[in-house]
């Protein structure tokens, strides 16, 4: 059974509503042998995903590296693939790499923030290479958010030479049939917002901002990229796992007025005889302005997992009762 897809007129690019994110691939959290990878990746292949994402920070390299056996071979107009600037790797030692308690096993590399001109260049130039492609349909400019940079004197700082330079090295990269589309990875919802306003952007990565526990995007950002015909891809749908039944939420413990209302959700969920996940799942694709859902997957099982969700079909008076409940907006019941 093939995956549904959704066409996006402005890239003129077609994604499975089901992506891959590779981020947990690349040792997130802990090592996994390259054949566990290779076996979630080919999972993936076999069920229908064609949209798969990823990065330079992802263990930091290893994500791109992975992709790279599995890709070569695949028809490349069959898929859909997505990496980040703003950060190049460097070598360095073993005590000095980045993401020491994130990241295991991986490269002694660091990141080093650039979003200028020749930064960006030098990040596609080093990706295409860990990748093996001889191009990216999607380049994401990544983590352009206060969270990352620290403060908002810094983020802006970095707008800036986004704006003034790694934008214009996207263009031309676009303009010269490098890419596809121009795009934005980022967790904040107001910063997407401020960057479609004011850049070219084709599609925009939004993570962990529209899902079953947040909903704040759909009041004016996804309106927005409607009318600008801006395409919307969602990571994190299960905010780090908690709509899954893990542990983790943004990356950290679960605070209690978000288990609460992972307890409501979930309530309302079984009174329809339906999974919270594949309810967490299917929530973001109800939006006209989204793509695709690219949460992530460890193991063939959570593949599997994602691969029912994609496929499961729920009563429409599963999203009425949430509504009604005030779980999410009354417009979305």
């Amino acid at each position: 059974m093939q995956l549904t897809t959704r066409h996006h007129a402005k890239s003129g690019l077609t994604f499975t509503e089901l992506g891959l994110g590779t981020a947990p691939l690349a040792n997130l959290y802990r090592a996994i042998p390259d054949e566990d990878a290779r076996a979630v990746m080919e999972t993936a292949w076999a069920g229908g995903v064609r949209h798969f994402d990823t990065a330079p920070l992802y263990g930091p390299g290893l994500a791109e590296t992975r992709l790279n056996p599995f890709l070569r071979g695949k028809p490349r107009e069959e898929f859909v693939l997505a990496s980040k600037v703003g950060r190049w790797l460097r070598p360095t030692t073993y005590d000095q790499r980045e993401g020491h308690g994130r990241w295991f096993e991986v490269p002694s590399r660091t990141g080093v923030y650039d979003y200028s001109y020749d930064g960006v260049r030098r990040s596609v130039e080093f990706s295409l290479e860990r990748l093996g492609v001889d191009r990216i349909d999607i380049l994401h400019a990544h983590d352009l958010d206060v969270w990352t940079h620290g403060s908002q004197e810094a983020l802006d700082g970095w707008l800036d030479q986004f704006i003034s330079g790694g934008h214009r090295a996207l263009h031309e990269m676009r303009a010269q049939g490098m890419i596809r589309a121009i795009g934005l990875g980022v967790n904040d919802w107001r910063i997407a917002q401020w960057l479609a306003e004011r850049a070219d952007l084709d599609v925009i990565l939004l993570a962990g901002r529209y899902t079953l526990l947040e909903q704040e995007a759909a009041a004016s950002f996804l309106p927005l990229c409607v009318q600008k015909g801006i395409g919307v891809i969602i990571g994190g749908p299960y905010n780090s796992g908690v709509l899954a039944g893990q542990e983790h939420y943004d990356y950290d413990r679960v605070p209690p007025e978000v288990a609460d209302r992972a307890r409501r959700l979930r309530a309302v969920c079984d009174s329809h005889g339906v999974r919270l996940v594949h309810a967490a799942f299917r929530y973001p694709l109800r939006h006209p302005a989204v793509l695709s859902v690219i949460p992530g997957s460890q193991t063939v099982e959570e593949m599997e997992d994602n691969l029912q969700a994609a496929r499961a079909t729920l009563p429409e008076a599963l999203w009425s009762d949430l509504a009604s409940q005030g779980l999410i907006p009354p417009e979305e019941g």
